[in-house]
């Protein structure tokens, strides 16, 4: 079955549901990480967004990546591994239904895809112009392309790519 794409208005609610979850993880976590952040288009005051959070726990290098994915592990988190993106470890979690629904990260803060997320949220929350043009872009993909996640994110791409040179990643 394929996965819906929805995209909905900026909601202040996405700013209790990360700190919700981040409430949730960080006392397994707290003594071997450096910062929980809140990134993606959530993160983004103004910006429309598929309703999920996106979380980057972030550590200081894999020395402690083992550690973190057992204390994740205890709390119902399922490490995926990479998924393909290099210094980004993913998770999926069972078990945690009371939770916002979320995807969790944990990327080391050397990690190349770390400072993507960060520069491009940064830019965004700086730049009502590009949130108001990216909140554009993302709803007519959505409702171009309802049932293909695929196409969406194909749509968006450009736009992406636009942001991504101006804030020089």
């Amino acid at each position: 079955m394929a996965k819906r794409v929805v995209v909905v208005p900026y909601n202040e609610q996405w700013k209790t549901d990360f700190d919700k979850i981040k409430q949730h993880v960080l006392p397994a976590i707290k003594d071997t990480i450096i910062s929980i952040e809140h990134i993606g288009s959530t993160s983004v005051e103004g910006l429309s967004a598929k309703p999920i959070i996106d979380i980057d726990i972030v550590i200081k290098d894999y020395s402690v990546v083992d550690s973190v994915i057992g204390k994740l592990a205890s709390l119902g988190y399922i490490h995926e591994g990479n998924l393909g993106i290099k210094d980004r470890e993913a998770f999926d979690y069972k078990g945690n239904i009371d939770l916002p629904k979320h995807h969790l990260y944990v990327c080391p803060e050397f990690s190349a895809e770390l400072h993507k997320h960060i520069t491009f949220r940064d830019y965004l929350r700086n730049n009502p112009d590009a949130v108001q043009k990216y909140s554009k872009v993302k709803e007519e993909g959505s409702k171009l392309f309802p049932d293909s996640i695929d196409d969406y994110i194909a749509y968006k791409s450009p736009c992406i790519e636009e942001i991504y040179k101006k804030c020089g990643v």
